[in-house]
């Protein structure tokens, strides 16, 4: 079985859901799914990546996310939902929410499960991906397995990974 620790912000969308539970086609599959919402963190950069993609009304938005205590039940919500898809597409799935140090937590995970790669799924952020401070620039200098950044978009878009990986 191929084990792969799927870092995520938020729920995947069916878009998401079926990408990457075909990326090794028909080989079963089990993830473990890392979710960590951005909660108030980094919210210039939020809003740069908005304007950057056009998205100027999100780029002004009040009260953005959440974070602390209350991210943590929306969170706990969008992790069920998420390993119930996977579980639905045939994979098997178990998770957390992150609450503190993701990189540091991911490098555990990746050696006790035997982990065979790392899948970080997330939307762009520009300004983190520029500067490699993005979570996969920074897990390819913590784990000793592959890891490969895809974005997640809207249920009507299909997910893409970067060239190069």
């Amino acid at each position: 079985m191929f084990t792969s620790v799927l870092m995520i912000e938020k729920p995947l969308t069916p878009a998401d859901v079926e990408f990457v539970t075909t990326l090794h086609g028909d080989d079963p599959v089990s993830f473990v799914v890392l979710m960590q919402p951005r909660g108030k963190q980094d919210v210039l950069l939020r809003a740069i990546d908005d304007v950057a993609l056009g998205e100027f009304d999100d780029a002004v938005r009040e009260g953005a996310e959440p974070g602390g205590a209350q991210a943590e039940a929306p969170a706990e919500v969008g992790l069920t939902r998420t390993l119930q898809a996977l579980r639905e597409a045939g994979a098997q799935a178990v998770g957390q929410v992150v609450e503190d140090h993701p990189l540091d937590l991911l490098r555990s995970v990746v050696d006790e499960t035997g982990a065979d790669e790392v899948i970080v799924l997330t939307a762009p952020h520009f300004v983190e991906e520029f500067f490699h401070r993005d979570w996969a620039s920074r897990a390819r200098h913590k784990v000793g397995v592959p890891v490969l950044k895809l974005f997640s978009h809207a249920a009507d878009d299909q997910p893409q990974g970067t060239p190069g990986g």
